[in-house]
């Protein structure tokens, strides 16, 4: 039975009631499990208390505005390409987003992201506090706003921007440091194109050593083990880098031979299974793709964790900073985390995606190009390599940029293909002028199934092939009129049509939008809150 539209937008409507109610109980939650938890506390006056739970409850809603967003740059490649269903991948990123907030987010937070402002101009610890409520708020609601636009943005940027505006408003221009903003501006060209490149690169080397192949089957036994091995190598080297740290300091030397060492213990581990598996796959690249599937999984958990255990400090630094200087009366740049505001965090993360999380995981995964888990590992593997080498040579990137200029590279890589595949066959058909249509397309079933050196050779028999020309006075050959033919006008539109389906330009052009204005939009907001605070509460 096919429900009725009206009936369909009501329940759609019942499902977005459920959700908002869910979240106002849980913030609801923050604040009390806030007020258990810090009744008691020598000297805490009932305004400080009450300052304490309103903010543990902006910062449960960063939390699960992060969740909401950020968590999508993990599983949308994974959900786009099938790998995973949403539903698990919902379920496996709560998980090991709580667990990596908790297990490896450390015991210490830096409350000011990247050194956005000189802590040590702040005498009052009463107008820090206020700050910092401001740049909570302030990037919690951009990044609601970006959720419901569709577009995943920079956690990250969106804390920096708040902290620099919320700074701005509280001791003036000389507070920001300058140095650390341009690096963060450059890191919005340089993170998504290197996503870009080394996914195309990575999608590239396949398409060639795999897919443009006879014997697919036989590539994909040879290859497949090398590219898990190779994941293996980059995700021990991101974890050591970005989880393990938290916890024991591990140098990049060590972290990458680490790394080495775990590659070639899981090429040893999988040669043979792959092996198994790929001989019972058909010889097609839907078979190429079924090997893929779990190496797909364990990164988008892993991802998950590292993830968890870093930007939960978007949520919880600013948090922990108002908890430390309404406690103890002075202002710290590093503050020491409770447990209850590392677990808040956690949650938080948990609850946000879990509620809001799909709908940015279906835009990563699905609206701007059309994935498959050949181009998922790509994508995977260019944000983890990124983040590496950004964390050797000091780069401020972001997670979210990286994957998402992964997400274009990939597409634009396809259309690139696309149309090089359309002059080929163009090739094909001025060396078949004159015969009929079938022969035509037989020979271009055969081009396209042939590897990559039989394909030169073909090319070079059809350029040679149009290259004769009839004698002088002869009628030239005439192209085939069969029904589906176009003209070259026509082939002109199509390709353009095609290429535009390849990746959606509306939708690069709505997140590059976001990106851009994420940082002074939140700094600005960020500064009209600290304002309304600062009137509210300098009331007497």
């Amino acid at each position: 039975m096919t429900l009725k539209p009206a009936t369909r937008a009501g329940e759609a409507h019942l499902r977005q009631m459920l959700r908002l109610a869910a979240a106002v109980a849980f913030l609801i939650g923050v604040g009390l499990y806030a007020a258990f938890s810090s009744e008691g506390l020598p000297g805490l006056s009932t305004q400080a208390l009450w300052f304490l739970i309103v903010a543990a409850a902006v910062g449960g809603y960063m939390a699960m505005n992060i969740g909401a967003n950020d968590v999508a740059n993990n599983m949308g490649p994974a959900v786009g390409s099938g790998a995973i269903t949403l539903g698990w991948a919902i379920l496996i990123a709560a998980v090991f987003e709580a667990l990596g907030a908790i297990i490896a987010g450390g015991e210490v937070v830096g409350t000011i992201k990247g050194g956005i402002i000189d802590v040590n101009a702040f005498s009052d610890p009463e107008k820090f506090t206020w700050l910092m409520l401001a740049a909570l708020l302030a990037g919690a609601l951009w990044l609601n706003l970006a959720t419901m636009l569709g577009a995943p943005v920079s956690t990250t940027h969106s804390i920096i921007g708040a902290v620099m505006g919320a700074g701005i408003a509280a001791g003036g221009w000389g507070l920001v440091n300058w140095g650390t903003i341009g690096s963060i501006v450059a890191s919005w060209v340089v993170s998504p194109l290197m996503g870009g490149v080394i996914a195309a690169g990575f999608l590239y080397v396949i398409k060639r050593t795999i897919t443009y192949q006879g014997d697919m089957t036989q590539a994909a036994t040879r290859m497949v083990p090398v590219l898990v091995a190779l994941m293996a190598w980059a995700f021990a080297t991101y974890m050591l880098l970005k989880g393990v740290s938290q916890l024991v300091k591990v140098s990049f030397p060590v972290a990458v031979a680490l790394g080495g060492a775990a590659a070639v213990a899981v090429y040893l581990l999988v040669a043979r299974p792959v092996a198994r598996a790929a001989r019972k796959q058909p010889n097609t690249k839907d078979g190429v793709n079924a090997l893929f599937t779990w190496p797909l999984v364990f990164s988008a958990a892993l991802l998950s964790f590292a993830h968890g255990a870093n930007d939960v400090a978007n949520a919880i630094g600013p948090l922990a900073a108002i908890y430390e200087a309404v406690v103890t009366g002075a202002v710290s740049a590093k503050a020491a985390t409770p447990l209850w505001v590392m677990l808040l965090g956690a949650v938080g993360l948990a609850v946000g995606l879990a509620l809001y999380g799909a709908r940015l995981i279906m835009t990563v995964g699905k609206e701007i190009t059309e994935l498959d888990r050949m181009r998922a590992y790509s994508i995977a593997m260019s944000a983890t390599l990124t983040v590496i080498v950004a964390s050797h040579f000091g780069m401020p990137v972001s997670s979210t940029h990286v994957t998402i200029g992964a997400v274009f590279g990939v597409g634009f890589l396809r259309e690139l293909l696309k149309v090089n595949y359309a002059k080929m066959e163009a090739v094909v058909r001025a060396g078949h002028q004159g015969q009929d249509r079938e022969a035509v397309e037989a020979y271009l079933l055969k081009f396209e199934a042939a590897p990559v050196d039989e394909k030169k050779r073909m090319l070079a028999e059809m350029k040679k092939r149009a290259a004769v020309r009839p004698p002088a006075g002869a009628a030239p050959a005439p192209e085939p009129e069969a029904p589906g033919a176009f003209d070259k006008k026509e082939r002109k539109a199509f390709k353009k049509a095609y290429k535009k389906e390849i990746v959606k330009r509306s939708v690069v052009m709505r997140i590059v939008a976001a990106w851009i204005v994420t940082v002074p939009a939140t700094a600005v907001l960020s500064a009209m809150l600290y304002h309304g605070i600062a009137a509210l509460l300098s009331q007497p």
